[in-house]
């Protein structure tokens, strides 16, 4: 009787266990959530024109660029490839947009042939995405901000904004950015 219950008790328990492990295991591959979503704007071939300001980062002009963005496979973000020229310049871009599931923001990295690298945190609110980054630039600290501003689901108007230090954000470009059929 008493080797009777000791069995039993330890059929009970490896049940339980049993249960209890297969209960943490997903469902399936993970999905993505709302923010991922909100990413799908930004999929498709974009032309993009606007002029940068003359400051103190460089010499004013315009600019015009193709973005072709796609998702990354799960859809859990977005990768650009971009071609532009800035006066006589040409450049190409690789860059990343996310969300940050953790620290509940949105990340943008990019990379250029330019030698530039940016790593920006971002919000959305309502048809405005605002990415904001601090980086060092000629031994100084600089700060940046990126407004985007949905116009309609096939363009948005655009502006980027710098400062040095704890210095006010001053205008260094704008623009816009058309999807193209």
């Amino acid at each position: 009787m008493k080797r009777l219950a000791i069995l039993v008790s330890a059929g009970v328990f490896i049940v339980a266990v049993a249960v209890a492990v297969l209960a943490q295991q997903p469902s399936g591959p993970p999905k993505p959530g709302p923010e991922h979503q909100k990413l799908a704007y930004f999929v498709g071939k974009w032309t993009s024109e606007g002029e940068a300001k003359p400051s103190e980062f460089g010499p004013g002009g315009k600019f015009s660029a193709v973005d072709r963005c796609d998702w990354f496979d799960g859809h859990f973000a977005v990768i650009c490839h971009s071609e532009g020229k800035f006066g006589e310049d040409t450049f190409k871009g690789l860059s990343v947009m996310s969300y940050d599931t953790a620290e509940k923001t949105y990340m943008y990295f990019e990379t250029n042939s330019a030698g530039e690298n940016v790593f920006s945190r971002g919000s959305v609110a309502g048809d405005t995405w605002t990415w904001n980054n601090t980086s060092m630039m000629n031994g100084k600290p600089v700060r940046a901000r990126f407004t985007l501003k949905q116009a309609s689901a096939d363009s948005a108007t655009y502006k980027f904004e710098m400062a040095t230090g704890d210095g006010p954000l001053t205008m260094a470009m704008e623009g816009k950015q058309t999807r193209q059929k």
